[in-house]
């Protein structure tokens, strides 16, 4: 019996030292705040009302000449402002895994057709590979959602799976919950490539948020101002047909038709999950 209390306790001792290790792991920053260094941007066509009909190529790669993407200072900070007038991305040239981020954001108050009369809209992509527009504008990655109302959703692009506790509400969609069934979540599953978070906890439009993504072996875990509101497992994607771990990749932020401000990204590496994450 001692010796099971002494193991016990070791392994207490090491998960606690652990969990300090990468709280004291050092941040680092991937907006300077004075430039867009260590990013790269990809634009679609400008919007047209006739767009199925609209054979102009897309803007490409860093190709930005309405500034879509710019540096701006909003409440004496700097920040990263994407007007949202042209659907498209910013992503780090570098690719992550087994990591900690963490950002702030902002909605502005400028929307752009199609959306204008919907929720302002954004997205943070995570182990993003691939070309940029095949087929769709953004690359192969998972994606917590940054949208009012609904920050902290996943969703999947292009042919990513991954497994989450979820349960259907009472409109048949399924929703983040611990303790619930696993469910696979990718376009060709009957559970499709979006889930729920659960819970809401955004803070009014005009406010900051703090966006939290942690990152480990093929775990993610969304935190929205403190809270943990989805855990994605099992993170893959389909490769000539065949199954693979996808446990890093390169980091997008969307615009999407919505004026957005983003500041203090930062990103550490981590050696495990913080076990009050996924206790």
């Amino acid at each position: 019996m001692m010796t099971l209390r002494l193991l016990s306790a070791g392994i207490c001792l090491l998960i606690a030292s652990s969990v300090t290790a990468q709280s004291s792991a050092k941040w680092q920053s991937l907006f300077n705040g004075k430039n867009l260094s260590g990013w790269e941007t990809y634009l679609d066509k400008p919007y047209a009302k006739d767009g199925a009909n609209d054979k102009t190529p897309p803007l490409g790669l860093n190709n930005d000449p309405n500034h879509v993407f710019s540096v701006v200072t909003v409440d004496g900070k700097p920040a990263l402002r994407i007007s949202g007038e042209t659907f498209g991305g910013i992503n780090t040239l570098a690719d992550y895994g087994n990591y900690h981020l963490r950002m702030e954001f902002q909605w502005g108050t400028q929307k752009w057709p199609p959306k204008l009369d919907r929720p302002r809209d954004s997205g943070l992509l995570y182990h993003s590979v691939g070309p940029h527009g095949t087929p769709m504008l953004w690359m192969e990655s998972f994606e917590l959602q940054v949208q009012e109302g609904d920050c902290g959703d996943y969703w999947g692009v292009m042919n990513v799976l991954t497994d989450i506790t979820a349960r259907k509400n009472e409109k048949g969609t399924y929703v983040y919950e611990p303790g619930a069934p696993l469910v696979t979540f990718q376009d060709k599953t009957p559970a499709g490539r979006s889930c729920l978070k659960n819970p809401d906890a955004e803070k009014p439009s005009g406010q900051w948020n703090v966006l939290e993504l942690y990152c480990f072996d093929d775990t993610c875990v969304h935190v929205m101002n403190g809270k943990v509101n989805l855990v994605l497992t099992k993170t893959r994607h389909l490769v000539n047909g065949q199954v693979e771990p996808l446990t890093k990749g390169k980091i997008q932020i969307q615009s999407e038709g919505a004026e957005v401000f983003y500041r203090n990204i930062q990103i550490r590496n981590i050696d495990q999950l913080p076990t009050e994450l996924v206790k």
